[in-house]
């Protein structure tokens, strides 16, 4: 099969690429970037006015399935990753049984070459059961796929199985990915800690539960040298640290999600339980400190956090509702609308943090567009501008606070090994 794209303002940081020119792909693979490429047996789609980039990479969806295929499952997950730009996801391990042994991992691969949308990559467990006891068998667990290590939902409370996790991964060139968060600190709590909970008459999260576990996991990185990364980083101090330790040579990356840098505190105003994520909607200052961590690269990639809950589990009292929200579908609209109109990235820096820089810290030959490299391909209108409707999600959940909202930037097509797996 062959595929000539059209006419697109081609992006990549990695090849030094930007420039409007044709992408041909065959088979599976990019064979030819050129102006004015012309094969009689290849497709055409005229990009014109549209932007080439590299499929999206997301370091951290939630995809339920095995054990709550009512709220997402691997085929409708990697739809609405499709219907995002994204042909490649990392699924977290808090599934039902856990991502903790290679039958899961192996059921997950499967199902994902089932689907035949995208590639699912496994994180598994750092301990057994996500109990926080016993480490898993994170040697058998690479084997068969798992390109990541995390105990995300259930952070991992005792710093010397933290310490001999980040040793065990770090043998095997494996991230350990840590969801920062004192639990005897956050307990019962359901937001930012802060005016706004008082004034709601909510239980708040102090900051300072994440922080700490943030400092702490730093210090075990900087003794070990293994690879570290913090996901979903919300408060301003947690940049702080992250942005030092960098300065001083510690393996650390992190990731944020669109909905930290785009919504505050506020906007739990109308108790929306959509709004209610882990960790929680910070004040402004935190949003800054986000977008500014994105700018000078303490923040080195963009992950959704993609959460679907059934409509039943959501519809209920703030307090009552689950944490989480989805986020596939509307990342790219985000980050055009939240900064790069505001100026905060350019549009090939967002390309990076969606992308490139994600594939790098998994360790995967993803996330770029060269001749020979895989055919990957998100094709986009950064200035389309769309109201966010139920229609537009393809998850089986639609728990989103940015239903109503008008975003500008749209996935036109998305393809995943050389095929057409999206498009409008």
């Amino acid at each position: 099969m062959k595929l000539i794209i059209k006419n697109a303002r081609v992006i990549d940081s990695k090849s030094k690429i930007d420039d409007v020119l044709d992408i041909l792909i065959e088979g599976k693979k990019i064979a030819k970037i050129d102006k004015n490429i012309k094969d009689n047996d290849a497709d055409v789609f005229d990009a014109r006015n549209l932007v080439a980039s590299a499929g999206f990479v997301d370091l951290h969806v939630h995809l339920r399935e095995p054990g709550f295929e009512y709220k997402e499952t691997i085929l409708s997950g990697s739809r609405a990753a499709t219907a995002g730009g994204f042909t490649t996801v990392c699924c977290m391990p808090n599934t039902n049984p856990v991502i903790d042994n290679q039958g899961v991992v192996e059921f997950i691969i499967s199902a994902s070459k089932k689907a035949g949308l995208i590639n699912v990559l496994p994180i598994g467990a750092i301990t057994k059961g996500s109990q926080g006891v016993e480490l898993s068998e994170m040697s058998d667990l690479k084997d068969v796929g798992v390109v990541a290590v995390s105990d995300d939902g259930k952070p991992l409370s005792n710093a010397a199985i933290m310490r001999r996790a980040l040793e065990y991964a770090g043998m095997l060139k494996l991230p350990v990915i840590a969801h920062s968060e004192d639990t005897d600190l956050s307990a019962g709590g359901v937001m930012h800690e802060g005016y706004m909970s008082t004034k709601l008459g909510l239980k708040g999260i102090t900051r300072v539960a994440e922080t700490s576990m943030v400092s702490r996991d730093i210090e075990l990185a900087r003794y070990t040298g293994s690879h570290l990364h913090i996901a979903h980083v919300s408060c301003r101090e947690s940049v702080h640290l992250i942005r030092d330790a960098k300065k001083n040579g510690v393996n650390v990356s992190a990731e944020c999600t669109p909905h930290h840098f785009s919504l505050t505190v506020e906007s739990l105003v109308t108790y929306d339980p959509n709004t209610k994520v882990n960790p929680p909607l910070r004040d402004i200052d935190d949003v800054k400190a986000i977008c500014e961590g994105l700018k000078d690269g303490t923040i080195d990639c963009i992950a959704t956090d993609h959460a679907p809950h059934a409509e039943s589990e959501k519809d209920v009292e703030f307090d009552a509702a689950p944490f989480g929200m989805i986020g596939l579908e509307t990342a790219l609209a985000l980050g055009i609308s939240n900064l790069v109109e505001k100026g905060i990235l350019t549009l090939t820096q967002l390309m990076d943090k969606m992308s490139y820089n994600p594939s790098k810290i998994i360790n995967i030959n993803k996330g770029y567009i060269a001749v020979g490299a895989d055919a990957d391909i998100t094709v986009f209108d950064p200035k389309q501008k769309w109201e966010v409707t139920e229609g537009d999600f393809y998850s089986k959940s639609k728990n989103s606070p940015f239903l109503g909202n008008t975003l500008k930037g749209r996935v036109i097509l998305t393809i995943c090994g050389g095929k057409k797996v999206f498009s409008i």
